[in-house]
């Protein structure tokens, strides 16, 4: 089946694709639909403005349902696979979990497991991006344009190497680092993965998370998104983000920058990060 857009433009609450944006500040919410609870945070700071973009999870106990939010509430829902976490919709068949479970055992096992290919998974690990692929299909009625992976190991070895994401999709980069922050070794080994994601699919310009929830960080990351594209990963689940989203704090941060949708930014050729 043909790659097709899932987005919706003009999500409550961010700017529009007409607003002529040069930066960027993309405010991504991981895990929609893996629990009740995790999906009505992120609902809750959409509506606020806060959120302008969610990672969804399929096969999860809340997927269906967030589903059906995501599309009354035109929250623009981009696909997070998940290899490490134990799918927990009761349909979830057999196979897939037997497959998971394999895959997640392998990548948690040591953190360099990451990024080392394993030829006798590559099987498992198309077959696990495949069925989450044709899910989100199933549940969103469209093919996802922008894709990134819980405790990001779509960033794994199998997963590049493989190209098993999507051509042209929107695919979250590495964390972005100062020099000090990591070794040299660290992130010229991110350089690398960015360079090779940029080959293939569309990337911001910087990606960082939210926390720590440090005052004088936060100002730098949203004076970036003035003039670059820049994504900042968000768990609402945490109370002490849900906090800061719902209580007022991040807009007074904020001052002119805007928050936008995927949808409403220019996508243009990748910027690769000198060390």
């Amino acid at each position: 089946m043909p790659f097709q857009p899932a987005f919706q433009t003009n999500p409550i609450g961010v700017i529009g694709a007409d607003a002529g944006i040069c930066g960027s500040l993309i405010m991504n919410a991981d895990d929609w639909g893996m629990d009740r609870e995790t999906t009505n945070r992120i609902l809750e700071c959409a509506t606020h403005g806060a959120v302008s973009a969610a990672s969804a999870m399929v096969f999860m106990e809340d997927s269906e349902r967030s589903a059906a939010l995501a599309a009354e509430h035109r929250i623009e829902a981009g696909l997070h696979l998940n290899f490490t976490t134990a799918y927990s919709a009761p349909a979830s068949p057999a196979r897939l979990r037997d497959r998971q479970e394999q895959v997640g055992r392998y990548l948690l096992k040591h953190p360099l497991s990451q990024i080392v290919f394993h030829p006798g998974l590559a099987q498992s690990f198309e077959y696990l991006v495949a069925a989450q692929m044709e899910e989100y299909h199933r549940i969103y009625g469209a093919f996802p344009e922008k894709v990134d992976g819980h405790h990001h190991m779509h960033l794994s070895a199998n997963v590049l190497l493989q190209r098993l994401l999507p051509a042209g999709a929107i695919v979250r980069r590495s964390f972005y680092f100062e020099r000090g922050e990591r070794s040299a070794l660290n992130r010229m080994y991110r350089k690398a993965v960015d360079r090779a994601l940029a080959r293939r699919h569309r990337l911001t310009d910087y990606f960082f998370s939210v926390e720590p929830l440090v005052s004088e960080r936060l100002q730098k990351i949203y004076s970036l998104a003035r003039q670059h594209v820049v994504e900042l990963e968000t768990h609402p689940v945490v109370v002490e983000e849900y906090r800061y989203f719902t209580g007022g704090e991040l807009f007074r941060q904020l001052g002119d920058v805007r928050i936008a949708s995927p949808s409403a930014v220019a996508w243009g050729s990748a910027k690769i990060k000198s060390l």
